[in-house]
C-alpha cells in the first residue's frame, strides 16, 4: 500500500522510507526459516534494557496447573524502568504470589519473573476472546 488516505501522518508513522509497512507485530526468524509473530511492539515490557515478551512468560505460567489462564503487562518501577505485573486467574483459590513467583523464578531468567501479582476472577476480554492487556495496565 502507499498510505493512508488523506493522512499523511499515520502513512508517515507506519511506513518506512524504504517503503516497508511497520505493522507493529514482533516475529523470529525460526530455524526451519519459516517466520513465527511473538508479540506486539505495545505489548513488550522493557526491563532494565531487556526486551520482555509477555507471550512468552504467560505461555510459561499457564503451564501452571492451577491457572486457568493470565496476562503478563509492564508497570513503571523506580529501579528497572518497567516491571512484569502478572494477571492470574486459578481454578485453585489457595495459590499465592509466593506460588506464582518461585514458579516462574524455576522457569524464566531472572529479569522476566513477575515482580507483581495480582489475581482476578476473569480477565478482560474483546469480542474474539482476546485478553485486552490495554485495559490492565491502564487500571
Amino acid at each position: 500500500m502507499r498510505g493512508y488516505w488523506n493522512k499523511p501522518e499515520a502513512t508517515k508513522e507506519s511506513i518506512s522510507e524504504d517503503g516497508w509497512f511497520r505493522t507493529g507485530d514482533v516475529a523470529v526468524i525460526q530455524e526451519d526459516g519459516y517466520v513465527r509473530i511473538v508479540d506486539r511492539i505495545k505489548d513488550m515490557i522493557l526491563v532494565s534494557g531487556f526486551n520482555v515478551y509477555p507471550n512468552e512468560l504467560e505461555d510459561v505460567l499457564v503451564a501452571h496447573a492451577d491457572v486457568i489462564e493470565c496476562a503478563a503487562v509492564g508497570v513503571k518501577d523506580e529501579k528497572s524502568g518497567e516491571a512484569v505485573k502478572m494477571f492470574v486467574v486459578s481454578k485453585n483459590p489457595q495459590l499465592t504470589r509466593e506460588e506464582v513467583i518461585s514458579y516462574c523464578r524455576e522457569r524464566m531468567t531472572a529479569y522476566k519473573v513477575p515482580k507483581y501479582v495480582e489475581f482476578r476472577q476473569e480477565l478482560p476480554k474483546s469480542n474474539v476472546g482476546k485478553i485486552l492487556r490495554k485495559e490492565l495496565r491502564d487500571k
